[in-house]
Formats: structure tokens, C-alpha cells, sequence
């Protein structure tokens, strides 16, 4: 691996940690009763992680341009590909493992910002030796007992589950299957990297019209006390699984859908 696939790794890693932690905030919102200051305050990492989407673009257009230029086949190229992918599964994980320490950041974050109401001000404070010390006592390694109460139900409706496993993927493989598809086709690369919106905005009506209100009412159903905690942590963790399957499943559909891109491609 060389140092330029690395930096597209890390953009890559960026992006979909900073996705599974949005998890952790509408935790941090039930347990502060704050979920519009704790979403506006997430809205920071999100611009980091939109900022690495920005580049990671660029960085890996510009590794399939070099490659094309170069005459290699295709194969070294989806071994690329193929690591990237691993990347959105270790990222997804990376988070999982980070909910519990983030969450409990991330409350004493909105609390702090509720007496100080100002982000500067909050920076500040945790690099102060009682921000220092609530940094350490906020770390935690995930619950057992957490997992363990899946085996009493995942809290959310399977068709829920299995929906949220395919957005996942198909947001996954988005831009990388339209890319490669533009590398198997040079000659329509520019209509199939195009067609990365296409996929993407069906993950994305997938997840904003049947699998975020979802969660959205749960969320308000524990603040008003008609859903068990438990219960929601519960529907939490299935939805991280069924994210971290979906970045698997991603990598058994990048090549069919590269494939069908460069189809699309030719057709339209």
C-alpha cells in the first residue's frame, strides 16, 4: 500500500466513523434532553467529515486517471478498491467500539455548551486539567450486558434492519463502484463517475423515508417515556450491525455494480 492510497484510507475512515458516531449522538440527546443543541454540535464533525469527502474524491480520480495513463489492468486497481472497502468496515467498527466514550463525551460537551454557550469557550475547557480529567473518566469499552440484550429482540422491525443494511452499501459503494466503472470503461468515465449521485440518492431516499423517522420517533418516544431505554439501545446496536454488514456486503457487490454502472452507462 502505498502512501497515496493511504491518505484516501484515512479520508475514507474519517467519513464513515464520523457516520456510525451519529449514533452516539442521539444517545448523548436522550440522556441530556438537549437533541437539537446535540445535533447542531455534531454538525462540527460532520463538517470534517464532509471536508474529507471533498478530498477523497479528487485524491482517488486522480489514482485512476494515473492508472489509465499508465495502461495497468484492471485488477491492481480493484485491489485498491478492495482495501477501501475494508477501511468503511473498520471505520464502522472503530465507531461501534467509540459510542460509549463518545456519548458520555459528547453529553458533558452539551452541558458544558448549555452554561457557556460558547464553542470557543468549549474548546477551551477541555484542555483545562477538570476537562483532562472528565476526558478520562469518560472512556468506556462497550457494555456486554448492551450486546447481550439483543438476544430479547433487536428493538427495531427486521424490515428496518435489512433496509438499513442495503442504504449502508449501496452508500458505501456509491462513488467507488462508479469510479471503477469509469476505469473498465475509460472511454464513458465521466458518465459513470456521474452516475455515483444515482446510486447514492437511492441510499439516501432509503434511509431519510424509511429508516430515519423510524428512529427519529423512537428517539421522542424515550424522551417522553412510552419506549424503555433499553429498548432504544437495543434498536442502536441492530442498526450498527446492520451497518457493519452492510460494508461487508459492500464488497461482495462492487464489482456486479460497476459492472451494471458501466451497462447504465452505455444505454442512456
Amino acid at each position: 500500500m502505498d502512501a497515496n492510497l493511504l491518505v484516501i484510507c484515512f479520508l475514507t475512515f474519517v467519513i464513515h466513523m464520523v457516520g456510525t458516531l451519529a449514533y452516539a449522538v442521539r444517545i448523548a440527546g436522550i440522556r441530556t434532553r438537549r437533541i437539537a443543541i446535540s445535533f447542531s454540535l455534531f454538525n462540527i464533525l460532520v463538517l470534517v467529515s464532509r471536508m474529507s469527502n471533498s478530498f477523497q474524491g479528487p485524491f482517488l480520480a486522480k489514482r485512476i486517471e494515473s492508472r489509465l495513463l499508465a495502461g495497468h489492468a484492471p485488477s491492481p486497481l480493484l485491489h485498491d478498491f478492495r482495501w477501501l472497502l475494508l477501511t468503511t468496515t473498520l471505520a464502522t467498527l472503530a465507531g461501534a467500539v467509540l459510542i460509549p466514550t463518545f456519548q458520555r463525551l459528547f453529553s458533558g460537551a452539551v452541558r458544558q455548551f448549555q452554561v457557556h454557550r460558547s464553542l470557543p469557550r468549549l474548546a477551551q475547557l477541555a484542555f483545562t486539567p477538570r476537562g483532562v480529567a472528565f476526558i478520562r473518566r469518560a472512556l468506556r469499552m462497550p457494555s456486554v450486558p448492551n450486546v447481550a440484550r439483543l438476544s430479547s429482540g433487536p428493538g427495531v422491525s427486521s424490515p428496518v434492519i435489512t433496509l438499513n443494511i442495503l442504504a449502508i452499501s449501496l452508500w458505501t459503494l456509491g462513488v467507488f463502484a462508479s469510479l471503477y466503472a469509469g476505469y473498465l470503461k475509460p472511454e464513458l468515465r465521466v458518465t459513470c463517475s456521474n452516475l455515483s449521485s444515482v446510486v447514492n440518492g437511492l441510499a439516501t431516499i432509503m434511509m431519510f423515508v424509511f429508516i430515519d423517522p423510524q428512529v427519529s420517533l423512537m428517539t421522542d418516544d424515550v424522551v417522553e417515556g412510552r419506549l424503555s431505554d433499553g429498548r432504544f439501545r437495543r434498536a442502536i446496536t441492530s442498526l450498527i450491525g446492520a451497518r457493519l454488514v452492510g460494508t461487508l456486503l459492500a464488497q461482495f457487490l462492487l464489482v456486479p455494480s460497476a459492472l451494471l454502472i458501466t451497462r447504465i452507462a452505455e444505454v442512456i
